[in-house]
C-alpha cells in the first residue's frame, strides 16, 4: 500500500480488519487507471449521466472590463447534480463492478 502523506510519519490509521479490502481496492484502482476499456467507460458514463465534459465559455465582458488577459469560465454548473458526488460514484461503481463487488458503502456528503 502506498505511504500516506500526513507530514513526516506517513502512514494511515484505519482498523487491522479494513487493511486488506482498502489493499484490494488499492490494487484495483492502480490496475483500472492504467486500462483504457475502462476510461473510456468511465468517460461514458460521465457524458451520459453527469453531463461531461462542461463547457468553456469566453467571457468577453469580464476580458473588456478587466483588460489583458482572456477570461473563460467553466461551465460546472450546468452538471445536473454537482460535480464531485457524481463524478466519485460513477468511478467507484465501476470500479466496484470490475471488482466483482455487489455492495457498496459510501458517504453522503451531509451526513443523511
Amino acid at each position: 500500500m502506498t505511504k500516506g502523506y500526513f507530514g513526516p510519519y506517513g502512514g494511515q490509521f484505519v482498523p487491522e480488519t479494513l487493511m486488506a479490502p482498502l489493499e484490494e481496492l488499492e490494487r484495483a484502482y492502480l490496475e483500472a487507471r492504467e486500462d483504457p476499456a475502462f476510461r473510456e467507460e468511465l468517460e461514458g458514463l460521465l457524458k451520459d449521466y453527469a453531463g461531461r465534459p462542461t463547457p468553456l465559455y469566453f467571457a468577453s465582458r469580464l476580458t473588456e472590463h478587466w483588460g489583458g488577459a482572456k477570461v473563460y469560465l467553466k461551465r460546472e454548473d450546468l452538471l445536473h447534480t454537482g460535480a464531485h458526488k457524481l463524478n466519485n460514484t460513477l468511478g467507484q461503481g465501476l470500479l466496484a463492478k470490475r471488482m466483482g463487488k455487489t455492495r457498496l458503502i459510501a458517504e453522503t456528503g451531509a451526513g443523511q
